[in-house]
């Protein structure tokens, strides 16, 4: 159902990144989001009235607020649609983060009512009157949440929207809430225990907690994280597939929202060919990667004498000892000056995530080496990881 309603309403649904089509499954999303929640609040809140159930009623309530929180989700993907402009030069699509800090934000404060009313229940138990209908709806009630589930991780999953995925965690919440909801209600045939709120503070525990982990996932997001490897590594497959390409370094991706990557990297080429046609090829580079991955790349010549026995001498010098400290440790951007009987070096130290050496300890190491070989002074820029 869910690819028949997504051929049904949105055009191009293969192009992800596009803004217009990811505005197109946000609408899809909070539109289906809308109608279900409202007809399931409506069914519940009989229902909860009907049974005189503290835990049905909450949930009732917990589905209407999930219908807020799918305008709000349509609102965001408007917002997030928007072009560039003069006063959000990278454009709009970090909207879709703060919209999933409000979503989050909504199921806290349904957790924290729900965990009152729960613990009000517990210590203050009332009689919930079981009827065959309120247990058939409630069955019902999780047949549409889980199907709203899967919907919003596929759509979330097809174009990486973490508000999608928040909303799907809600549903899947939901699934949770209302399970426990017939857990009490059926065991109010066979026992005198406040079932209903003991089981109510246990969802809403379950809850607060969904709630915190929305918060700190979307959070990572706008703080920064590191790029999918997967990415980066197809991105360096690409680069090097290019003759006059001879290593890349210094990738940096940055993210201003689902689908809208800016990023930079340095290229070593050779300095002994025209450098006009290397800066066509670069071009063309570039434009090959904001084809394919849709990221606008920047690309940096970092020019290399392959011709010079000298830089090619020091350099293996310097790369014995940083395989002897740890092989881990690489270079780049490797260049030799001689002038009054000193030779300086200048390079990169790329220094791989999690390494304790100091970049004071390490300078001092290569120094103290260096010293053994010959007369060399470093000047030395290092890289984390």
């Amino acid at each position: 159902m869910t690819n028949w309603l997504i051929k049904l309403f949105i055009k191009n649904p293969e192009d992800y990144q596009n803004r217009e089509v990811r505005k197109q499954y946000g609408i899809l999303g909070g539109v289906m989001g809308i109608v279900c929640n409202v007809l399931l609040f409506f069914i519940k809140y009989i229902m909860g009235s009907m049974a005189n159930s503290i835990a049905i009623l909450s949930d009732a309530f917990n589905n209407l607020s999930d219908s807020a929180s799918c305008v709000v989700t349509m609102f965001g993907f408007k917002i997030a649609a928007k072009p560039a402009d003069k006063g959000h030069p990278f454009g709009h699509g970090r909207m879709e983060y703060l919209m999933s800090l409000v979503i989050a934000a909504l199921i806290l404060l349904v957790g924290l009512e729900l965990l009152g009313d729960s613990f009000g229940k517990v210590l203050n138990p009332e009689p919930v009157e079981f009827q065959w209908i309120i247990l058939i709806s409630l069955l019902f009630s999780i047949a549409v949440k889980l199907w709203m589930c899967l919907f919003n991780r596929k759509l979330g999953n097809r174009i990486r929207s973490s508000v999608m995925l928040a909303t799907a965690q809600d549903s899947k919440n939901d699934v949770i809430v209302t399970s426990a909801t017939v857990i009490a209600l059926v065991g109010t045939l066979f026992t005198d225990l406040p079932l209903d709120g003991i089981m109510g503070v246990l969802v809403s525990l379950f809850v607060l907690h969904s709630g915190y982990s929305i918060i700190k996932d979307t959070v990572d997001m706008l703080l920064g994280q590191p790029a999918d490897e997967k990415l980066v590594e197809e991105l360096k497959d690409l680069v090097l597939s290019h003759d006059r390409i001879l290593g890349i370094h210094d990738l940096i991706l940055h993210s201003y929202g689902p689908g809208k990557l800016i990023g930079s990297a340095h290229v070593e080429v050779s300095a002994n060919e025209n450098l006009l046609e290397i800066h066509e090829q670069v071009d063309h580079i570039e434009q090959d990667i904001a084809e394919q991955f849709r990221i606008t790349m920047t690309l940096h010549m970092d020019p290399v004498d392959l011709e010079s026995k000298e830089r090619t001498r020091c350099r293996k010098l310097v790369e014995d000892i940083l395989d002897q400290k740890n092989p881990a440790l690489s270079i780049h951007d490797f260049r030799v000056i001689t002038h009054a009987g000193v030779t300086e070096l200048f390079f990169d130290v790329l220094i791989p995530y999690g390494d304790p050496c100091t970049e004071e300890e390490l300078q001092t190491y290569i120094d103290t080496e260096l010293q053994k070989a010959g007369t060399y002074r470093t000047r030395i820029t290092f890289d984390r990881g």
